[in-house]
């Protein structure tokens, strides 16, 4: 009885010697595809198997910490940034401002063209769009642009290597008397090309007067859906949910929002934060006289009465409520650029205490 007893126990400890012994050897010996097929085939069940999957994941995990080229990633030459611009609000100038500087400071500017200037992609082609910046490699670094309503990359499948979203928003009666006069007599930009209101001569305030549909404060609804996004809610005029949406993806999903009345200003923060794309930034938009194109002609500043019942509507309210908030937001940024006491001009930070000893302390870039 002893006997059988013990003959069992010395099967079980050399059946865990060899298992013991395969695991080591196809550690070495195989990859980490091969090592899970390996797993199904020689592993006792479910259980041993995730453990064998755990093993290897960490197995590489440690030989990837082990290798100094798998530790540096260069992110300057990986960055894109999507500037989904909003219509009539200096956009103009500040892309030109990008194109005059790409050659000098070797990235690439792409314009986004959608059929028939929709601001809206359908299915097939976001994941189409967002496949394809992220895994365009040889554009990086790049800058798009385009009249495109914001963009979730990792809703559609892409959490890591995301892009930087920045924009400009504009005071919204102000984009709307711009837009109404651009409409009729166009601009310093390309001022052969006749547009579609071309010839009619009614002011804005007379429009308002009578009550004309392209001075509708309907048509200002659309800086909250550029920030709002692709559903549905957010291009329904009036609505409280796109709002709130709009201002929540400008907080969290935008790297910079600056206003069209301190694009300059603006330019600052961003060759400040990423000057692998804006050095020089400011300085060329100070000198050239391409820093304020698409002027539009002709155009008559809205008499008080106009603007009094313009700002009635509950449309420009909500616009102005995301403009105010943009705004506050954007000064925030910029005071949080330099130290409040006037000894450092900029602010700055450093690593201290670190342990063990041996690690030396300093800033990493």
């Amino acid at each position: 009885m002893l006997t059988t007893k013990y003959f069992f126990l010395l099967i079980l400890i050399a059946a865990g010697l060899v298992f013991i012994v395969l695991f080591h050897w196809f550690a070495a010996n195989y990859g980490p595809d091969e090592q899970r097929t390996a797993s199904m085939q020689f592993g006792a069940g479910g259980n041993s198997d995730r453990l064998l999957q755990n093993s290897v994941r960490h197995w590489q995990t440690m030989t990837n910490l082990e290798d100094p080229a798998l530790k540096t990633i260069n992110f300057d030459e990986q960055l894109v940034v999507i500037y989904n611009r909003v219509p009539k609000t200096g956009s103009t100038s500040f892309v030109n401002l990008t194109y005059d500087l790409c050659r000098k400071n070797a990235f690439h500017v792409l314009h986004i063209n959608i059929t028939a200037n929709m601001h809206v992609m359908s299915l097939p082609n976001q994941i189409r769009f967002v496949r394809n910046v992220t895994a365009w490699d040889a554009m990086k670094p790049a800058f798009y642009h385009g009249h495109l309503a914001y963009l979730n990359f990792a809703k559609l499948g892409v959490p890591a290597a995301r892009p930087l979203y920045i924009n400009l928003i504009r005071k919204p009666l102000d984009r709307l008397v711009s837009y109404y006069y651009f409409l009729r007599y166009g601009d310093d930009y390309r001022p052969h090309l006749v547009r579609h209101r071309a010839g009619d001569t009614m002011t804005f305030d007379d429009c308002v007067a009578r009550q004309k549909p392209d001075c509708d404060p309907t048509n200002m609804w659309l800086q909250i859906p550029f920030f709002c996004g692709h559903a549905a809610e957010c291009w329904k005029p009036g609505s409280k949910w796109a709002l709130e949406q709009a201002k929540r993806n400008l907080v969290n999903e935008y790297f910079l929002v600056g206003v069209t009345e301190e694009m300059e200003e603006f330019i600052e923060l961003l060759e400040v934060a990423l000057p692998r794309l804006f050095t020089g930034a400011v300085d060329h938009f100070r000198k050239s006289n391409k820093s304020h194109l698409r002027r539009t002609k002709s155009k008559v500043d809205p008499q008080p009465q106009t603007v009094s019942q313009i700002q009635k509507s509950a449309i420009w309210q909500m616009e102005n409520e995301l403009y105010e908030f943009a705004l506050e937001q954007f000064h925030f940024m910029q005071k949080k650029l330099r130290t409040p006491t006037g000894k450092s001009p900029m602010q700055d930070f450093f690593y201290e205490k670190i342990k063990p000893n041996s690690v030396v302390t300093g800033n990493r870039n």
